[in-house]
């Protein structure tokens, strides 16, 4: 037999057919009717009965419920809703309007895709979905919004249209629907999927030539999400994979011989949490009714004698209630159970307690099936946040498709530009775009999203330049990315019944508890006889190596030892398929946990974009609420597409106010400068103003970085003829003090905030500025009409408070000149921008270089503070030694400097520009 090929698409295959197979036995019944359930709206009573956690039910329904986590309780808001009074004229603000009476059943179905039932999420808020948050106003908007969930649920296949809820909706709130509708059809939550009504929202590829282009890296669930809703954006799309085939992880492969045919899902197949599921949604608009895994799960002992049913649930229980115990502890040690597995804390209480110490075996299963749902060993798992994502189980029953998972893959590729057979291994990217290398062949574009597993970043497989964040890198180090690998077998007839979906075995071996320990049955939906046995834990990593017909031995004797004390004949399988997830070059593993040292806050720090809206990331390994699931790649990749349109909407803004440079420079300078004496932020050498009363944070904001040092005193003779003389005394006290270039740039209030978070004073500020967001310092005239009307709407919604004093004003007793008095000369400043102090209290140097003819005099000395040239070849270009991100390609990012000085403030401004011809 040849050796097992690492790819997951040539998984071997052993064919059975040239073995002797009897006839199907008379009580076999190879194709039953299917139980089947169809997902549509969920009803009150489905919707609350939300069973135990999903880390403990993966393979096998939990027959008690659980106080390890408990889901939000919806009814918190709900109550008071349905009883607050109604005005007949209210404002927006000032009662709490009526859309439908059963607005509870609205909610629970709201909190079934992720939303909370009396609050905002987090994206929400980042949208800025409501001007304040808190408030009868966030109320009527959380209404509103599962008013136009729940109606879309109705009809999945439709395009609802705002317009169709205008007559349900009261005219003042009319604002509120727009934010509600844009939210929730940007992040799609509503009018996504597959359906012939969302294909004809795709634009024609003609009207794509304006729009920014985007490269895709994979094409599992979350890249083809995203591929889909970027194409309806209008964006230019190339997806990237490495396979011969789409999926990714997710992978049906069709198994034949002897006219015997099935539909094997190889890697992700379980549905779980079908009443909020995206994937159901998919499901349903192609047609489909899913089949619901029946809770029913015999086990079988090593020698074949099934488990006595009052012993497994005497043993099961024993083993929730050593999680509960796990539970409390983590509570009682706070932070410090981050540094304690999960497996340690209950090998201690079932030593203390004595708990399941007489069946180690069947307590062992339970520990392969926890070990299985997060794909990790509990020595590894985190007693602290393991099962952090339960609170946000979407609930309903877990199920299969029929024909497997790739009928999802295949619709969802369909029409996606995706060339296959490209393993990327190198991605740029920079404020002039993204490169991303395949091969020998290099792929451009405005913005790339990285989908490829945790498995292959762990790996290093994929080179980014720049690096990654630190902080990006310490999440990826400290994530569990496990194991599990699977063995179908396709069997001339069904043997093992069909009263069940699932069974499983126990094995002697602590080591080995994962190995074969669960079977699941495909038999009523992969369209024949087909089973399946899963390897899980430290077993799933020792199958890697196993020879294909070992394990497939293996299996037979485990499934003879099970049926053939009952008189049934196990024949031989016609054909098997041996996975090895761990070796895939394009996975390295199965899927994501929480291992011991992390938390959930590393998937959300894995779901940074980087480069100011230039990479960005999705996959199962980026959301902290559905990590491990197929429908949690999904969600990100919808996610990352709303994410990219917003940053590629942002950076089209900021063009705009490049290529439109400021007209009333003079009246918009000092407005700046008045406002600036009361800035919204100020740390270090930056200040910041922005409108207070919008909360949006991708509202504009205007950041002033201040950069100065005192000047030495002129040794000149010459100079020293004036000493004596009060004039000269004055104005070289006054440039002493004063000498500063202040630059500007147009950035978001998000932006902002996360300047302010970086540490390592101002030159690590300017850093990420100018590398990270790839912003341009400019000089006044530089920001262009776009900051113009910001300035004057601060400035309106600032009128008639009283500004702070400035520290740089006029000192008493300070000589008032004309500045059209004055010589102006340009100054070039060599090596990296002076700053006035860093945080961390060191003094910045900077050499100077006149461009004067360098006699010593009163004018010569105050000019090079107050003046700039008149003519284009004396303005140079003054070099921060940062990336530039101007469209021409320069490797260094060019300023001029060119300072004022205001008569009526008798204050310096200063200011760098762009563009020399724009020096003020």
């Amino acid at each position: 037999m040849n050796p097992p090929d690492n790819n997951q698409d040539n998984a071997p295959s052993t064919p059975h057919s040239q073995l002797p197979t009897p006839p199907p036995q008379s009580n076999s019944n190879p194709n039953p009717d299917p139980t089947s359930i169809s997902i549509s709206n969920p009803s009150f009573e489905q919707m609350v009965s939300f069973s135990a956690p999903k880390k403990r039910r993966r393979g096998r329904s939990q027959r008690s419920t659980s106080s390890f986590h408990t889901l939000p309780n919806p009814g918190g808001l709900l109550p008071n809703i349905d009883a607050a009074p109604r005005s007949t004229n209210p404002g927006i603000g000032d009662e709490i309007i009526t859309i439908n009476k059963d607005a509870t059943t609205e909610a629970l179905l709201a909190l079934t895709a992720g939303f909370p039932a009396d609050s905002l999420t987090e994206e929400e808020i980042d949208f800025g979905v409501v001007p304040v948050v808190g408030g009868i106003e966030q109320v009527n908007y959380i209404l509103i919004r599962n008013h136009i969930i729940s109606k879309w649920r109705e009809n999945i296949s439709s395009w609802i249209a705002k317009e169709s809820f205008l007559d349900s909706i009261p005219n003042h709130c009319i604002s509120l629907l727009d934010s509600a509708y844009d939210y929730l059809v940007l992040h799609g939550y509503i009018n996504f999927g597959i359906s012939q009504a969302v294909k004809e929202k795709v634009p024609p590829t003609q009207q794509q030539q304006s729009k920014p282009s985007v490269v895709i890296v994979g094409a599992g669930l979350s890249g083809l999400a995203a591929a889909r809703q970027l194409l309806r954006f209008g964006f230019k799309v190339t997806v990237l994979e490495g396979r011969k085939r789409p999926g990714g992880r997710v992978y049906t492969k069709r198994m034949e011989g002897n006219r015997v045919e099935a539909a094997a899902d190889l890697g992700g197949s379980v549905l779980t949490g079908t009443l909020g599921n995206p994937l159901g949604i998919i499901a349903r608009q192609l047609g489909c009714s899913l089949y619901k895994v029946r809770d029913k799960c015999p086990l079988y002992r090593v020698d074949g004698k099934p488990v006595d049913p009052d012993l497994d649930m005497k043993v099961e229980g024993a083993f929730n209630r050593l999680l509960d115990k796990a539970s409390k502890l983590r509570q009682l040690m706070g932070d410090v159970s981050m540094d304690v597995s999960l497996g340690a804390a209950l090998e201690t209480f079932r030593q203390v307690y004595g708990d399941a110490t007489e069946e180690m075996s069947l307590f062992n299963w339970h520990l392969a099936n926890l070990e299985y749902a997060n794909a990790g060993l509990v020595s590894k798992l985190s007693l602290a946040f393991w099962d952090q994502d339960d609170p946000y189980d979407m609930g309903g029953d877990h199920c299969f498709l029929p024909g497997g998972n790739g009928r999802l893959v295949h619709a969802l590729a369909e029409n996606v530009p995706i060339l296959y057979e490209k393993t990327v291994q190198t991605i740029r990217y920079g404020a002039d775009g993204v490169k991303v290398t395949a091969g020998h062949q290099v792929y451009e574009g405005d913005m790339v999203l990285c989908t490829v597993p945790l498995g292959v970043l762990k790996n290093g497989s994929i080179k980014f330049v720049p690096e990654l964040p630190q902080r990006k890198l310490d999440c990826i180090k400290r994530l569990g990315f496990g194991l599990l690998n699977k063995v179908a077998m396709l069997f001339p007839f069904v043997f093992w019944g069909t009263d069940l979906d699932t069974f499983g075995h126990l094995t002697e071996d602590p080591a080995n508890r994962g190995e074969f320990f669960l079977f699941y049955s495909y038999a009523q939906v992969a369209g024949g006889p087909l089973l399946i046995a899963l390897v899980a834990g430290e077993a799933a990593h020792k199958f890697e190596t196993m020879p294909p017909t070992d394990a497939v031995t293996r299996v037979l004797q485990i499934l003879r030892g099970m049926y053939e004390p009952q008189g049934i004949n196990v024949p031989d399988p016609i054909q098997t398929v041996c996975t090895r997830w761990g070796g895939d070059p394009f996975s390295f593993g199965s899927y994501s946990n929480v291992a011991v040292g992390a938390s959930g806050d590393d998937y959300d720090i894995l779901a940074e974009s980087v480069g100011d809206g230039r990479l960005f990331f999705a996959g199962e390994a980026t959301t902290r609420r559905y990590p491990a699931t197929m429908h949690g790649a999904f969600v990100t990749g919808l996610r990352e597409a709303a994410n990219m349109a917003q940053s590629a909407k942002s950076r089209g803004i900021r063009k705009r106010i490049d290529r439109n440079p400021s007209k009333n420079p003079h009246a918009c300078a000092t407005l700046l400068a008045d406002l600036f004496r009361d800035p919204d932020l100020e740390f270090g050498s930056f200040s910041i103003i922005f409108s207070r009363r919008n909360p949006d944070p991708k509202s504009p904001a205007i950041l002033r970085v201040t950069l100065s040092e005192p000047c030495k005193r002129n040794e000149d003779p010459v100079a020293d003829q004036y000493s004596n003389k009060i004039l000269f005394q004055q104005l070289q006290s006054h440039f002493n003090q004063q000498q500063q270039i202040q630059v500007y740039t147009l950035l978001t209030r998000q932006q902002a905030l996360y300047l302010r978070e970086v540490r390592g004073g101002d030159e690590k500020r300017l850093y990420y500025l100018c590398e990270t967001l790839g912003v341009k310092l400019v000089g006044r005239k530089g920001l262009g009409i776009g900051a113009d009307s910001v300035i004057a709407s601060i400035k309106a919604e600032r009128t008639g408070r009283k500004p702070a004093l400035s520290s740089s004003g006029t000192k008493s007793g300070m000589l008032k000149v004309k500045s059209s008095a004055l010589k102006r000369k340009l100054i070039r400043i060599k090596g990296p921008v002076p700053l006035n102090q860093n945080n961390n209290g060191d003094s910045e140097t900077v050499k100077h270089e006149s461009l004067g003819n360098g006699k010593a005099s009163m004018q010569a000395t105050i000019a090079e503070a107050i003046g700039s040239s008149n003519t284009q070849e004396e303005s140079k270009w003054l070099s921060t030694g940062v990336a530039s991100s101007s469209d021409d390609g320069m490797s260094e990012q060019n300023l001029t400097q060119a300072n004022e000085f205001d008569e009526d403030k008798n204050k310096c401004s200063s200011g760098l520009n762009s563009d020399p011809s724009q020096a003020t």
